[in-house]
């Protein structure tokens, strides 16, 4: 096949649009020959031939001049000695702007490096969303490489491009409702990845149309009849399934071969929307209908904007079928996607409900830390299938599969998400982390209180819910760990009798190689730098005195702090500035001292805890603290140790024990067990030291329970 002449090419184009600048596109015809010169592709064709290919398949797709040229242009950069300047130069901004966006595209396959290809794959979807054109050449691109796939000599190479096909190409082709190249690249991928399974799918369909020829013509008239006898006049074809989307639906059904409607769709095309639920009326109340197999695209389009009603049914000679119906005008945009849409003269004017994901991962951008983080996000996105939920005012939100109610109240809004404590799913109470179904109706339930949860992020399936999360999580540490920082170094200058300004913290900033107070403080509160460190950069003369004494904690216990010496714990989260220490679980009533561990900020002992004698050595990770009054209100985790007696109800007296007394067990754990004893370990919440107190109290009461007392290590 010979390559399409320049002529040919302008032609094409003028066969379109009409206003099309010839002059222009005959330029970069004539310099994308001369710039690939005397290259070679893999196939001995001159390499010039690639980009008039790419060209030719794009007016196909009725785009713009500016991306046929493109299409032209959009290997000189990287391939030839052409700069971004020259095409800016020689073809206008528009177009450098576009082969700017494919080069960038192309680049990513060149790194094996994952940051590398993360990076890129960033960079590649900002250019895609800032104009699809650059995605759609690219796609172009990315098809006639497949034709050629064959004369690549590596068979890694060969599959590495096939599985970048099957990955990312296909479903974004999908995404903007190209529906012939997605097929067309998932099906040249599918003949490189699974050769021997796609041989023997066309080997059994060849079979199945010689057999089913004349029955698939009886099915297209008996269905053209039907119709219009009731008054419908459509345009009935019969499609084959491509090899790719049979064995697909083979190894996820597990169907076998035999079914007709596995392998053929007949379509039924008609003139307005009435039309097609007229025409499903008339099949369904024509033929039975096969439960499970009807959807309505047209009420709740996808995602890429496709609009048809799918139905299956037992139709013409008792075989089951598969048929789609849609209007004329749908037809064209779900085999062209946003191409049936373009609007030549106006570039990116339509930016219609399909483009929405892209503006979301454009958000999710603004949110992710680092580009691997972002690389997993929008893949796992991208490629999962979605599921519908709706507002309870109706309004529909596709997620990908797998998505929970965080996930739900995110994408309706950042807020809606940060604040969420609950959700009702068609209307009964259900967890966060319930997965939600096609077709749910989802009431988020919100409260101003609340705030994201580190744990959410275990279960959020959405790049949008997770970098929201991950975001608010590191601000909180930050505000929490400059609080306590703020709070260390205030009784730090006490302590050692001098003034703390802003002015002295500024001027010791290089010497911690911080760019801020502020900074300085965050790293004081994570323990970086202790509180006396900091004094002795701002007051150096104070570097000779003697250190603290050693704090024995013994002493400390019998010691009132001073009123204002203690840090009182408040309104810190726990967990994350400040950490309340497992081997006493301290409760407020407890005497209670903080440590400061490196990176961590503070963790809460009390006074009495064993542990604290290996720490005696070091006085300056201690800090005199106190609880809060505030601190009462919320609940903390007490530990109880226990000996039960084995019999029948001595664990249900235990639990209504606690219960009775306003205690919630969040762990049980049967440490040891004999005949006739078991020693438990009991996590319970309660309000302060007292509450615990008067639980055990209880239990020591009953007489199942032999033994038991607040467990320490």
């Amino acid at each position: 096949m010979g390559v399409m002449r320049q002529y040919e090419l302008v032609e094409r184009v003028k066969s379109y649009d009409p206003a099309a600048d010839e002059d222009a596109l005959n330029r970069a015809y004539v310099y994308a020959m001369k710039m690939h010169g005397s290259q070679i592709r893999e196939s001995g064709d001159p390499y010039f031939s690639h980009p008039i290919e790419v060209a030719g398949i794009l007016t196909k797709y009725r785009l713009d001049t500016a991306s046929i040229i493109t299409g032209l242009l959009h290997d000189t950069i990287e391939d030839t000695p052409a700069s971004m300047a020259d095409i800016k130069e020689l073809f206008g901004d528009d177009v450098a702007h576009l082969v700017d966006g494919v080069t960038k595209l192309t680049r990513i396959q060149l790194q094996s490096d994952q940051t590398k290809q993360a990076e890129n794959f960033r960079k590649f979807v900002l250019a895609m969303s800032e104009d699809i054109r650059v995605l759609l050449v690219k796609l172009a691109d990315r098809t006639h490489n497949m034709r050629t796939l064959h004369f690549v000599k590596s068979p890694e190479k060969r599959r590495r491009i096939a599985l970048e096909t099957m990955e990312i190409y296909a479903p974004l082709a999908e995404r903007i409702g190209l529906q012939e190249i997605k097929s067309e690249l998932e099906d040249l991928a599918f003949s490189e990845l699974h050769t021997d399974a796609r041989q023997s799918i066309i080997t059994r369909l060849s079979f199945l149309r010689e057999q089913g020829t004349a029955l698939i013509d009886t099915v297209i008239e008996e269905l053209r009849t039907t119709l219009e006898n009731s008054g419908v006049i459509a345009n009935v074809t019969g499609r084959e399934k491509t090899p790719y989307s049979i064995w697909r639906k083979m190894q996820r059904k597990d169907v076998g071969f035999e079914q007709l409607s596995d392998i053929m769709a007949f379509r039924i095309l008609v003139d307005n929307l009435e039309d097609c639920y007229r025409a499903l009326g008339i099949i369904h109340s024509q033929y039975p209908m096969v439960p499970g197999r009807f959807k309505d695209y047209i009420s709740t389009p996808k995602p890429n904007g496709y609009q048809c009603l799918h139905t299956g049914v037992i139709g013409p000679q008792r075989h089951r079928i598969e048929v789609q119906i849609r209007t004329r005008e749908m037809h064209a945009v779900n085999e062209l996607g946003v191409a049936a849409h373009w609007q030549y003269k106006q570039g990116h004017s339509h930016d219609g409900k399909q483009f929405r994901w892209l503006r979301e991962l454009v958000e999710t951008l603004d949110h992710a830390s680092s580009p691997e983080e972002f690389l997993d996000n929008t893949r796992l996105e991208m490629y999962a299938d979605q599921v519908f939920c709706f507002t309870p005012k109706g309004d529909l939100i596709s997620l990908p599969s797998g998505s929970t109610p965080v996930d739900f109240a995110y994408a309706v809004h950042t807020a809606v998400g940060d604040h969420c404590v609950g959700a009702k799913v068609n209307g009964r109470i259900v967890t966060l982390r319930a997965e939600l179904k096609n077709g749910d109706q989802v009431e988020i339930v919100t409260s101003k209180s609340q705030h994201p949860s580190q744990e959410w992020e275990r279960f959020v399936v959405t790049a949008k819910a997770r970098t929201r999360i991950r975001r608010f999580v590191r601000t909180q540490q930050r505000e929490q760990y400059l609080e306590l920082g703020r709070q260390i170094l205030e009784r730090a200058f006490r302590q050692a009798g001098v003034e703390l300004s802003e002015k002295g913290l500024e001027g010791c900033l290089k010497q911690f190689k911080v760019g801020s107070a502020d900074d300085l403080r965050a790293i004081v509160g994570e323990g970086n730098v202790s509180g006396r460190e900091v004094v002795q950069a701002v007051y150096p003369e104070l570097k000779d005195q003697p250190k603290a004494d050693k704090v024995v904690p013994m002493a400390r216990a019998r010691t009132k702090p001073k009123p204002g010496a203690a840090l009182p714990i408040k309104g810190l989260i726990p967990g994350m500035a400040i950490h309340f220490a497992q081997c006493c679980h301290p409760l407020p009533g407890d005497r209670i001292v903080g440590i400061v561990s490196t990176g961590k900020g503070v963790t809460v002992h009390t006074i009495d805890c064993p542990t604290l004698e290996r720490l005696a050595e070091e006085p300056e990770r201690w800090l005199d603290i106190s609880w809060d009054d505030d601190t009462a209100a919320e609940t903390h985790i007490g530990r109880v140790k226990l000996i039960l007696t084995n019999e029948p109800s001595a664990l249900g007296t235990l639990t209504m024990l606690i219960a009775q007394n306003n205690g919630n067990i969040v762990n049980l754990k049967i440490v040891n067990r004999s005949k006739a004893f078991f020693e438990v370990m009991v996590d319970v919440e309660v309000r302060d030291v007292r509450h615990l107190t008067n639980i055990i109290a209880a239990l020591r009461a009953t007489s199942v329970i032999s033994a038991v007392e607040r467990a320490r290590n």
